[in-house]
């Protein structure tokens, strides 16, 4: 439906201007409290426990941060809340949009767990919602105060997400609803908790009472998370673009590996805002990434390179077979790519969820299977995430005369 297609682009483009505002001001922030120096005695008299200098744009600025708040509450105090409410939201019409309304195409594979969509989609909101709970239930609970095991325990969570969706939905249906749990999270903190207790400060010193320690550092506890979240979240918003990832045999593997990877980055730049430089936390997370990539390209299942007997696609009504060794014709491709492909790929898509062909990729010509032989190759016979779903039940041996055919012509 065209309308649908119009709607996604215009809430994906508004759900991507909200999250760099979101994760725009959550980097500054933390940034900005990890580089606020002891100001002046003069400046510690008026209740200022710190404060940073700044040049941008032209002009200098100054921030200051109370111990306990200005004496007089000023007429405009900015909040920085719809950032996050507007992300959440768009982010999750979003997740209706395309994987609820098309759980059938996007949500459900049926190699993977063939289920009815409205299984799929109360699944999928259980995993965010029951997840969401079970976070806020352990930050209210005594785990909270000890930080090594309610860490473990978050790690655990996230864990069991990416595992229990890989095994419920599609590669990239997974991905995202882990990524909304994250999200809803990261959302969470900021509606259940950052602004409850910014609200007690602001209205603590409007009428001159004492301020609960725990209110700030209950806060501050919550962005620090949203902070570490931000990277893998990051990587999940833009993973349906590399089906490598979303794709691989251990795809839940893949993707805690990844996260974990990029919160240690993280980790670096939060100690180098405070002062503390180590090099081997970011050389690590390099080392870490880099060994990721290997691991994800190692061939997966049947090695693709050794010879094997298979049986050739049919030419003109005859069936033959034939050795991956031999050269196989430009007939036989022409054959497969028009059987699997071109229903989708085509200048004039028969499909009937696709009416423009995906990624602008048309094979309708031998032309254009040459032109797009590396990502033909790379879609097919490496990730595998092509045909769509497979639903037109592209078959192993299919697979690797494609391989084969492209080492022969092109390496």
């Amino acid at each position: 439906m065209p309308w649908l297609d119009w709607l996604n682009l215009f809430v994906r483009w508004f759900h991507v201007i909200a999250g760099v505002a979101w994760i725009g001001a959550s980097f500054y922030f933390i940034w900005l409290d990890n580089n606020l120096r002891t100001p002046p005695k003069w400046k510690q008299d008026k209740g200022i426990k710190g404060d940073l200098w700044a040049i941008h744009g032209g002009g200098f600025y100054e921030v200051a941060k109370y111990a306990y708040g200005p004496e007089k509450m000023p007429e405009t105090l900015h909040w920085f809340k719809w950032e996050a409410y507007t992300t959440w939201l768009s982010g999750f019409a979003l997740l209706i949009i395309v994987y609820y309304f098309g759980a059938s195409a996007y949500l459900i594979d049926p190699s993977v767990n063939a289920i009815s969509p409205s299984t799929a989609i109360i699944l999928g909101l259980g995993l965010i919602f029951g997840g969401l709970a079970l976070y806020e239930v352990a930050c209210r609970s005594p785990l909270a105060k000890f930080p090594i095991a309610f860490g473990i325990g978050l790690v655990a969570l996230i864990c069991a997400a990416s595992y229990f969706s890989t095994q419920w939905f599609s590669g990239r249906g997974a991905y995202i609803h882990v990524g909304a749990l994250i999200g809803t999270i990261m959302a969470g903190n900021v509606f259940f908790n950052i602004m409850p207790n910014q609200r007690k400060m602001v209205a603590a010193v409007a009428q001159k009472k004492d301020i609960a320690p725990s209110w700030g550092a209950s806060a501050k506890l919550r962005s620090v998370h949203n902070n570490y979240f931000t990277l893998p979240l990051l990587f999940i918003m833009i993973s349906n673009h590399y089906p490598m990832t979303y794709q691989h045999e251990q795809s839940w593997l893949v993707l805690i590996a990844i996260m974990a990877a990029a919160a240690w980055i993280r980790h670096f730049f939060n100690l180098k805002h405070t002062g503390k430089t180590k090099p081997s936390i970011l050389v690590s997370g390099a080392v870490a990434m880099l060994a990721i990539t290997f691991w994800v390209s190692m061939p997966q299942g049947e090695n693709i390179t050794e010879p094997m007997q298979t049986e050739a696609l049919p030419s003109e009504g005859t069936s033959q077979t034939a050795s991956l060794q031999q050269t196989v014709s430009q007939e036989i491709i022409t054959s497969t790519i028009n059987t699997h492909c071109v229903s989708c790929h085509s200048r004039t898509p028969t499909d009937d969820i696709f009416k423009v062909a995906p990624m602008g990729v048309v094979l309708d010509s031998w032309g254009d299977i040459e032109r797009f032989a590396p990502q033909i190759v790379r879609r097919t016979a490496i990730t595998k995430d092509m045909p769509f779903m497979n639903k037109t039940k592209m078959t192993e041996e299919e697979r690797q005369l494609i391989a084969l055919w492209f080492r022969q012509n092109y390496e």
